[in-house]
């Protein structure tokens, strides 16, 4: 196990597209026991449950347990604490992304390529979501 303080040891994050519990415990340092407890603790975790009720994990899932890793083993937050931090880091991310939204001239807006179309509606959607999230906290 690594000693607080070591987050920035971790093994480097494989180009895949999913990871089972093991790998991730094995790439955060963190037990599997102690990632299925922080799905219950943290809205922010939710890997992909297939046959059997089993889990996979995407590249945001290790990045999101790394930093609660790091919060909760190296900066000594509690989970309540680690909790809030992730909220208020949520809400600056999205507060930013308006301001910047808000500074693109309607213009620029208008697509040219039907094809990017769905692309578009699928990143509005993940931005409506992600606000919702915000606000139900």
């Amino acid at each position: 196990m690594l000693e607080p303080g070591n987050n920035a040891l971790l093994p480097d994050i494989p180009s895949k597209r999913y990871f089972t519990i093991g790998e991730v415990s094995e790439l955060c340092d963190v037990k599997p026991h102690v990632l299925r407890y922080w799905e219950q603790e943290f809205n922010q975790l939710k890997p992909v449950k297939r046959r059997g009720n089993r889990r996979y994990y995407q590249r945001q899932d290790v990045l999101m347990i790394r930093q609660i890793r790091g919060l909760l083993y190296e900066q000594g937050y509690t989970i309540g604490g680690a909790r809030l931090k992730l909220g208020e880091q949520k809400q600056q991310e999205v507060v930013q992304s308006a301001s910047h939204a808000a500074r693109i001239p309607v213009q620029t807006m208008v697509v040219d390529d039907v094809d990017m179309v769905p692309v578009l509606i699928h990143n509005m959607l993940v931005d409506l979501e992600q606000i919702v999230e915000i606000l139900a906290l």
